[in-house]
């Protein structure tokens, strides 16, 4: 029998830390009930997520990467050996620092070195871990990375109409949403009139074997190829008058330039993505750092939609099989009534992924802004150092609410949260009899430099 898989993640201790902390493994299968990290700057949130993925990765399972911040990238950082060569062109002098470059790679390199090995990571394991995983960064609207086609699922179909009608048909709802939602338009799948007049005249030229491209759908706008819509006829569904000024919103959406970048690149198809290459487990990142917030939102929204009917199409499983990692999941999974295009979908997943053997992480610096009943599903807690009486009572109430016999009481818990140093977490497993725990993650094998511009994710692909 195989055994499962875990990931070591560090050294961990009990609550009042009487004990020396000692090696601390999650089995890998608990991240299957999802997993939150809460940690205000300099917490160490970042590090811990990225020790995450790198184990996660070492033990076969593909990782998709959620990137708002520009920090995930660091993961193409994870250097094959200690030479400082291979640190020099990463390091950058502090402003009160006089040392040259090489003198600064030099340092970095034996710091990175020994803070390794005082983990057991040696240049063996390095080797092992840049030979095994396929990083891939995807950037919507950018050539930082891959560019990314977000209409495929209308303009590249991959999907098959006979052997999954349902997924394929929410895929196109999803690409239809995000065409309504770039117009300013209604993009409710069960209530827009446009949102169905679209995905009717999309799915029958998807069924034929063609492509519902939005010039395609235009034409359609103009003359319609069907006389009815359920039991009316078209123009009494939605009037020639709406058609042309819904036909007048969609050519100049066409017509725009910047538009034209959306409509490049990789297709959306998460099942290609996170299949092994040369048996090199994918480690997708899908960076939207560079994009505004309502771009964000809207190219995150569609992304998430796809995933969820990724998810629906696989057999069950209680084995990890995939992991989702959010970083910075602040404003996308808020609380009621606010509802963002990416809201509907990572709800879905908290509640659903788990039966399909896909775990969720989600990390945010920003704890008072997050949907606590959706977390609620996570069985899983990293709680970091919390500044503000409001962010630690909220963060206890959601830990509360998914956990029983934490060991210690909310007040306790409150506390313990205020007071804790960097790199160090409150840890809860509901998985675990112990109860809740201290855990200070090892040392991330990729270096952490911090957010990285379109340049340097270039400048690290190539250097892979």
């Amino acid at each position: 029998m195989t055994r499962p898989a875990a990931l070591y993640l560090g050294a961990g201790c009990a609550l009042d830390a009487q004990s020396p902390p000692s090696p601390y493994s999650l089995p890998a299968h608990h991240l299957v009930t999802h997993g939150v990290i809460v940690g205000m700057t300099g917490s160490g949130k970042t590090g811990l997520l990225t020790v995450l993925v790198e184990e996660t990765l070492k033990n076969r399972v593909p990782v998709l990467m959620i990137d708002v911040k520009g920090d995930l990238p660091n993961l193409l950082l994870a250097l094959q050996d200690f030479r400082p060569e291979r640190v020099e062109p990463w390091v950058e002098p502090s402003p009160d620092d006089e040392r040259l470059i090489p003198e600064l790679a030099s340092a970095a390199a034996t710091e990175r070195q020994q803070a390794l090995g005082a983990w057991g990571i040696d240049e063996k394991t390095l080797h092992e871990f840049h030979a095994q995983v396929a990083p891939r960064v995807i950037t919507p609207g950018s050539t930082a990375g891959e560019p990314l086609h977000v209409l495929s699922m209308l303009e590249r179909p991959t999907r098959s109409w006979d052997s999954d009608p349902s997924a394929a048909r929410a895929s196109l709802s999803a690409g239809i949403s995000l065409v309504l939602r770039l117009l300013g338009r209604d993009a409710d799948p069960a209530r827009s009139r446009e949102h169905v007049l679209l995905s009717v005249f999309a799915e029958a030229r998807v069924k034929a074997g063609g492509s519902a491209a939005l010039e395609a759908l235009l034409e359609d706008l103009a003359a319609p190829p069907i006389e009815r819509i359920g039991a009316l006829p078209v123009d009494k569904f939605l009037s020639k008058r709406d058609r042309n000024e819904l036909a007048a919103a969609l050519n100049a959406l066409l017509a725009s330039p910047s538009f034209g970048a959306w409509r490049e690149g990789v297709a959306l198809d998460v099942g290609e993505w996170l299949t092994p290459i040369s048996d090199k487990t994918p480690a997708v990142i899908v960076s939207v750092a560079h994009l505004d917030d309502d771009e964000r939102s809207l190219v995150l929204g569609v992304l998430l939609e796809e995933i969820l009917t990724w998810v629906r199409g696989l057999s069950g499983s209680k084995r990890l099989r995939t992991l989702l990692v959010f970083d910075e999941v602040y404003g996308f999974l808020p609380p009621h009534p606010a509802n963002p295009p990416t809201k509907r979908p990572l709800v879905a997943l908290m509640k659903q992924a788990r039966a399909f053997g896909v775990g969720v992480v989600v990390a945010t610096q920003n704890p008072m802004d997050l949907d606590y009943r959706a977390l609620s599903n996570a069985g899983l807690w990293w709680v970091g150092r919390l500044q503000t009486d409001g962010d630690r009572a909220r963060v206890i109430e959601g830990l509360a609410s998914s956990t029983a016999g934490a060991g210690a009481s909310a007040s306790e818990l409150a506390e313990l949260t205020k007071s804790l140093s960097p790199r160090w977490f409150l840890m809860r497993d509901v998985h675990a009899e112990r109860g809740a725990q201290l855990l200070q993650p090892r040392w991330a094998m990729s270096l952490l430099r911090g957010p990285m511009t379109g340049s340097e994710i270039r400048k690290a692909r190539e250097a892979w």
